[in-house]
């Protein structure tokens, strides 16, 4: 189904995420955005997901952004994005790279959509879904994630 790709990223609240390696959970719920407009869609699953209030499911919400190629804009960029995140900084993470690989490697349809994924200990992709929040495609999501 594909693979997140070997990345050292950061997450809003300063602490450093080395991915796949880094993630805390036998699977994680990784709901993956690759432009602005996708945060509606991405809100969407964290609300049908109800991920707010449910500390069973280790969730993130993975900003993947083209990597401007110098520390100082990774910077501004961070920085905006706090902004705009406060209320969940420690759950997002920006992902600076290539987003066109990004989505190959990870097995993603492109960079149109925003993604959901689970994804084991070892970045293996078990489940993918895009768009915005679908109830039978939650289904799909929640009984690979209980598996």
């Amino acid at each position: 189904m594909g693979r997140l790709p070997n990345v050292q990223a950061r997450q809003l609240d300063e602490q450093p995420l080395a991915l796949p390696e880094g993630l805390g959970a036998d699977r994680t719920l990784a709901l993956i955005s690759f432009h602005r407009d996708h945060r509606p869609a991405v809100d969407s699953w964290i609300n049908g997901l109800q991920l707010g209030g449910d500390a069973s499911v280790r969730w993130l919400r993975m900003l993947v952004v083209n990597d401007p190629g110098d520390a100082a804009e990774r910077g501004v960029i961070e920085t905006r994005l706090r902004e705009r995140y406060a209320q969940e900084k420690a759950a997002v993470v920006p992902v600076f790279t290539d987003r066109a690989a990004f989505a190959r490697s990870t097995g993603l349809s492109g960079v149109d959509h925003p993604h959901v994924v689970v994804l084991n200990r070892r970045g293996e992709v078990l489940a993918r879904v895009e768009g915005p929040f679908d109830a039978e495609k939650a289904r799909a999501l929640r009984a690979t994630l209980g598996e």
